[in-house]
């Protein structure tokens, strides 16, 4: 069976065949479908094992905790041992119901998390470098949190959960650097995102490595690794699995319990292959459901923002804090549906009568093979199809053209005005002045950003071949066998569903012989993320597949 694992997040580009459609716009032609020089689909399937640098050479432990440490003079490992029963690997549910029942308050779950976090992540025989900052008001806020909850003034269940952001992700307090040096000062007000989660009561405990600058930087790196954060290891073997990129930080953090959830960001594939490969539950939400304003762009077209929880049932309690139309954000969308309607009635699912789509290659793979018999237990109907001949041409240079002149707008609208870099080749020239504690791997991705050519027309051209092939790729195979959804692994199929601008979601469905984690992708069409919550919240509780990481506990 053909590889289709890449550690890169927008590393499905395949063939660059021709859109089988015509319309108004004309589609992209085979003699323009050629690649950059930089072309990632012959760097897609290395595996790291030996990496350049594991710890950070521009941020130290003492510098995360430096704020935070004085704050937690009073919580020691008697505390942390008599908290572990009530938090350690419990569901946002549960987490509630002992907070009602006075086992811990907000604070103490705070404290607990925060705890775990400085015990394991950072410069110890067990390190994972997940986290690259601590929000120093969190505390303060969780006692605000607990008033609130004794005062009942706040109903949604995402009440003082500790949440870690993607470090793309702007928020208060905290700089956002998207992993890169260059950004190690960018202090910004609260991405859209952040302020829903406040709103309802959220913490913000703070601020999950990644691969840097979304994965869109290095080329030939591994996934995890960020000049400030440096290099993300995996829970369940550390330096023998890889971490998924790039959201790295945010699947590791969950899966090793450093938070109650966390936020990821996808373009093609950054929150689907960090959640799988981490043994957590991923949502790459339809595009425009969630805002991306305030949040560091490569494709104003293709990013998102979306949940990373250790089940479905949290996934679901964090999607609907986050969601909600947006004006600054074009692409944003009006969602009729009150606060409730993602988790609510999740526990009544059912998948009598539903009918999967299961691509005959993938049926190789044990664990697939097996996922899918546990579906059909559950009143499942899967059809092997054959998957349509459509390749994603020019998906790379989508990327360049759009990041060009996204990053700029970003740096303008919502960087620290301080910061002097503005474009793609600022930073560039930035890095070269110290380019081992900036870019050991190089930014061969940069140089293709800058050299990138196109005018708005052909990127258009470009965007239309791509969602159209896309669309053909699910909506034929589902109108020929009159589907409810696809079934993938992992985030093979990415690509084709990030520029269709369709939802997709992975569950954990088991591990390989070696303890590789892999997960079960589910994928539908446009804003049909309660449907695939349903399924996967099915297929999770009848397979119960996911394990914690050892020595983790």
């Amino acid at each position: 069976m053909r590889n289709y694992l890449f550690l890169f997040a927008f590393i499905f580009i395949v063939s660059c065949k021709n859109s089988k459609s015509s319309d108004v716009r004309s589609p992209i032609e085979e003699s323009e479908t050629k690649e950059e020089s930089s072309d990632l689909s012959t760097i897609s399937t290395k595996y790291f094992r030996e990496f350049k640098v594991l710890d950070s050479k521009n941020l130290t432990k003492e510098e995360i905790w430096e704020a935070i440490n004085p704050q937690m003079t009073d919580f020691n490992e008697t505390n942390y041992n008599r908290l572990k029963p009530f938090i350690l690997e419990k569901d946002i549910t549960e987490l509630q119901i002992y907070r009602t029942a006075n086992k811990f308050t907000y604070v103490e779950l705070t404290k607990f998390y925060l705890y775990r976090i400085r015990k394991f992540d950072r410069e110890n025989p067990l390190s994972l470098n997940s986290v690259i900052a601590i929000n120093p008001n969190v505390i303060k806020e969780a006692k605000l949190r607990d008033r609130d909850f004794l005062n009942k003034r706040m109903k949604h269940p995402i009440i003082g959960m500790p949440i870690l952001l993607k470090d793309n992700v702007n928020a208060a307090d905290m700089a956002t650097t998207a992993g890169a040096v260059a950004l190690k000062d960018n202090f910004a007000e609260d991405a859209f995102i952040v302020k829903q989660l406040k709103s309802k009561g959220a913490l913000i405990l703070g601020k999950a490595n990644l691969s840097e600058w979304a994965y869109f930087f290095c080329g030939d790196c591994p996934s995890g690794y960020s000049a400030i954060g440096g290099q993300t290891l995996n829970p369940y073997g550390r330096r023998v699995f890889d971490t998924g990129g790039s959201s790295s930080g945010s699947g590791v953090s969950v899966a090793a319990n450093f938070c109650a959830a966390a936020i990821g960001s996808e373009t093609s594939g950054s929150i689907l292959s960090p959640a799988s490969q981490n043994s957590t539950v991923g949502l790459k939400p339809t595009i425009g459901l969630v805002s991306r304003s305030g949040i560091v762009p490569i494709s104003s077209t293709l990013d998102t923002a979306g949940p990373i929880t250790r089940n479905v049932m949290d996934n679901a309690i964090l999607l609907d804090a986050i969601f909600g139309e947006d004006k600054s954000d074009s692409k944003s969308i009006y969602a009729l549906w009150e606060s409730g309607f993602y988790y609510k009635n999740l526990k009544e699912a059912s998948l009598k009568g539903k009918r999967f789509g299961a691509p005959k290659r993938l049926l190789e793979d044990t664990l697939y093979a097996s996922a899918l018999e546990v579906l059909k237990l559950q009143g499942a109907d899967i059809v092997e199809i054959e998957e349509e001949e459509l390749g994603l041409p020019n998906f790379l240079r989508l990327l360049n053209l759009e990041m060009k002149k996204d990053l700029p707008a970003y740096m303008e609208n919502y960087a620290n005005e301080t910061i002097s870099l503005r474009t793609v080749s600022d930073v560039m020239a930035f890095n070269l002045k110290d380019s081992l504690k900036t870019m050991p791997y190089g930014q061969i991705l940069f140089k293709g950003i800058v050299e990138g050519q196109g005018d708005v027309e052909y990127l258009e051209r470009i965007k239309y071949t791509l969602k159209s092939n896309g669309l053909q790729y699910f909506d034929n195979p589902m109108k020929a066998n009159n589907l409810d959804g696809f079934l993938s692994i992992n985030n093979y199929h990415a690509g084709f569903a990030a520029v269709a601008e369709y939802p997709a979601l992975t569950v954990p469905m088991g591990y390989t012989s070696v303890g590789t984690p892999k997960g079960l992708t589910f994928i539908g069409k446009r804003l049909q993320e309660k449907q695939l919550l349903a399924w996967a919240y099915v297929y999770e509780q009848a397979s119960k597949a996911r394990v914690a990481p050892k020595n983790y506990n």
